[in-house]
């Protein structure tokens, strides 16, 4: 992948939310064509005109109609948007940031500097606990806290952003530090930016 990178950069990992969400989805898509492929057919054969003697062969055009567009509706207005907005959701560790990215026709980034973050936590639920996912918080300092959630491997990813602070350089000015030392202006203290172009380059530790 190429990727928008500083000097001296590099990409630790890449991974999207833990596709538990697609579980449900993932059903309806198996099951949905089978059921509708067998109302179709037990139509033709004339089954509603013994259980509704007004129903004449005239509606079995509409009645299959109504099938399949009920079908098409699942699979297309239901399964495939969480189908894409899940792959849309990236989540980018580098050597220097985090970088969550969300949405295809309309992008929100949230990108976070290794040198602002205080202390990283994991938050799981029973679900999520199972799954070995979690949620991944971010202490960046005044009391703001970043949140990424569904993080798969989450205790991984944590030691993933741990090592990665470790290894910043000697002598890395702490994005909080330099808020306080700014006239006691808290409003220029941003600890992520909304928007920030990135792309993807080749050579990452770790891809999921």
């Amino acid at each position: 992948m190429r990727k928008d990178l500083l000097p001296g950069e590099q990409v630790i990992t890449v991974t999207r939310p833990q596709p538990r969400k697609l579980a449900f989805p993932g059903l309806l898509f198996i099951v949905a064509p089978a059921v509708g492929a067998f109302a179709c057919a037990w139509i033709v054969k004339g089954e509603p005109a013994k259980l509704v003697p007004l129903i004449t062969r005239e509606w079995t055009f509409w009645l299959v109609a109504v099938c399949v567009a009920g079908v098409a509706w699942i699979l297309l207005g239901y399964c495939l948007p969480r189908l894409l907005r899940w792959h849309a959701t990236q989540y980018v560790l580098t050597s220097r940031r985090i970088v969550a990215r969300y949405g295809m026709l309309r992008r929100r980034d949230m990108q976070i500097s290794l040198a602002s973050v205080r202390h990283v936590g994991v938050s799981q639920s029973l679900w999520q606990r199972i799954l070995r996912s979690g949620n991944i918080s971010l202490d960046t300092g005044h009391g703001v806290d970043a949140v990424i959630p569904d993080v798969p491997e989450a205790a991984k990813f944590r030691n993933f952003v741990l090592d990665a602070i470790d290894e910043l350089p000697d002598g890395v000015i702490f994005e909080a530090d330099r808020a306080q030392g700014n006239a006691g202006d808290a409003s220029q203290y941003r600890p992520w930016d909304m928007g920030e172009p990135w792309d993807t380059r080749e050579g990452g530790r770790d891809e999921r």
